[in-house]
């Protein structure tokens, strides 16, 4: 087994904020959505925790995101493909995903520390960074004060359609916090991933 440096310390930082903030607007959410069930809190401390998070998230955000046009770590997310050579790598990945791996077939991405996302990865999480993560919270700052934003809340159709696209959403964060550690452990062992966003460094196996 090799080692390669592959989370930087700030990609970490913002990684566990980012996990642990999304838990608790799911949770403080539900409680919010649902408070003739679910009676956790208060629902005045659900709202303030909710927004408070929020707020941190927003921030952790713009922290990842000066983190990766400031530096040359903006390549993990851009590898150096041909749209061609880009569509068979996620063609490969994505059977390596639904077949391959219950074959016991070896992953056909192979870590580094600027391609440390497989194409599939690299793909989806540039649709959940560039344009889900920035709709969930641009329609959650919407219902953070709707009197104060009523003129932008009504160009989007109202209340109604901006709270529903922030529950849309909502379902989908919910389903990748259960999602996002099942894929995380389809290593060589299950807790090699998580290790690394831990300490930074990934055991690859010998190619």
């Amino acid at each position: 087994m090799d080692k390669i440096y592959i989370n930087p310390l700030p990609v970490r930082i913002w990684h566990w904020t980012n996990a642990f903030g999304f838990i608790l607007l799911i949770a403080t959410g539900l409680q919010l959505r649902y408070l003739d069930v679910i009676q956790v809190m208060p629902f005045q401390t659900a709202v303030q925790a909710h927004n408070f998070v929020g707020f941190v998230l927003i921030a952790n955000f713009f922290l990842w995101l000066g983190f990766y046009l400031f530096t040359d770590k903006i390549k993990v997310y851009h590898p150096e493909l041909s749209p061609a050579k880009y569509f068979m790598a996620s063609f490969r990945q994505a059977r390596f995903y639904g077949y391959g791996i219950f074959k016991g077939e070896p992953n056909p991405h192979h870590a580094s520390a600027y391609r440390k996302f497989n194409a599939l990865q690299s793909m989806t999480y540039q649709i959940i960074m560039m344009l889900v993560v920035p709709i969930q919270f641009f329609t959650g700052l919407l219902l953070w004060d709707v009197a104060r934003f009523s003129s932008m809340v009504e160009m989007f159709g109202g209340v109604r359609v901006v709270d529903t696209v922030h529950v849309i959403f909502f379902i989908f964060f919910t389903g990748f916090i259960f999602i996002h550690p099942y894929l995380a452990s389809l290593s060589h062992t299950p807790w090699a991933h998580f290790k690394a966003m831990i300490t930074g460094y990934e055991e690859v196996e010998d190619e």
